[in-house]
């Protein structure tokens, strides 16, 4: 990891070396072959650096706490920069090659403007886990793209020109702040699995029923609270609403025609709000109804229950 992030371990430690950051009784051979052992990657060794520095600068003696002076909390945060630059070149390159990118966990707060120059051949892109706020309008310029992910970030909605993605099989955005999904979501033809998990969507996303391809529609852990008629059109085998505030359940429900697996634990649904055509006349074989205002085992006094 040091080597590809541009800082090589061996400049690192003559530069270390000769500037005297070392004492005695904590030798740069022990620091990093302790850091390097317990998997500390090239920054967290770097900031192990910074602190010996101050330590050995007489912290230790004067019994002060170790403090980072404004110099070396400069140093850190320009190597912390180059890092990030450098990974990003480097994930380019092996994205050029391979159709794949994948940058996560990076503290990235945009998406990176980089990979417009990769629109032609990009076919999964994966930056799970930054801080990025804004899905930009030329997210539709990458036109093979099959898997789009951006699983906890800070996104507050979906830009409409997704919908130029006519490629696009798996897109999921769950730990967000979405609140609302733009109509233009129902033109992603070879949509299959739409993860929304964890954001903060009030209202049953419509529009959706055009997706003939849909398997997965998860929108657990958001904040609905009524399922409409208009889910009769979905085509999804399964949907996930674990964790909502879903007190109405709509008997539309049973006409979904591949409907296979409805998921409902941890709402808000009393006994006489389960449609009795979701277990007599539905393709349901898997309806999951754990930790709503009754108890699951009051469900075998339903007309249909013994079908499910």
């Amino acid at each position: 990891r040091s080597w590809s992030a541009g800082a090589g371990l061996q400049e690192l430690v003559c530069r270390s070396w000769s500037a005297g950051c070392w004492s005695t009784r904590a030798g740069l051979q022990e620091l990093v072959s302790r850091s390097w052992s317990a998997g500390a990657g090239l920054q967290e060794l770097v900031c192990r650096v910074l602190v010996c520095r101050s330590w050995s600068a007489g912290c230790r003696s004067s019994g002060r706490p170790v403090r980072w002076s404004c110099t070396d909390r400069q140093r850190a945060a320009r190597l912390h920069v180059h890092m990030g630059n450098s990974a990003l070149k480097s994930h380019l390159e092996t994205s050029q090659k391979t159709g794949v990118f994948q940058l996560t966990a990076k503290g990235l707060q945009e998406f990176p403007e980089e990979l417009q120059r990769l629109t032609g051949n990009l076919r999964t892109v994966d930056l799970s886990g930054n801080k990025i706020e804004v899905l930009p309008a030329a997210i539709g310029n990458f036109l093979q793209l099959r898997s789009l992910t951006l699983n906890s970030n800070r996104l507050s909605c979906v830009p409409a020109e997704i919908s130029r993605l006519k490629k696009l099989e798996t897109l999921s955005l769950n730990g967000n702040r979405i609140q609302q999904l733009p109509p233009a979501l129902g033109q992603l033809k070879a949509l299959r699995t739409l993860n929304l998990s964890g954001n903060q969507i009030s209202e049953f996303p419509s529009g959706l029923g055009t997706l003939r391809h849909l398997d997965l529609l998860d929108l657990s852990r958001n904040q609905i609270h009524l399922v409409p008629a208009e889910v009769s059109e979905l085509q999804a085998i399964e949907i996930n609403l674990n964790q909502n505030q879903i007190s109405v359940l709509s008997a539309e429900v049973s006409r979904c025609p591949r409907l296979k697996v409805l998921r409902l634990e941890e709402n808000c649904l009393e006994l006489s709000s389960i449609p009795q055509s979701v277990l007599k006349d539905s393709q349901v074989s898997l309806f999951s109804l754990e930790g709503n205002l009754f108890e699951v085992k009051n469900l075998r006094d339903l007309e249909g229950y013994d079908k499910v």
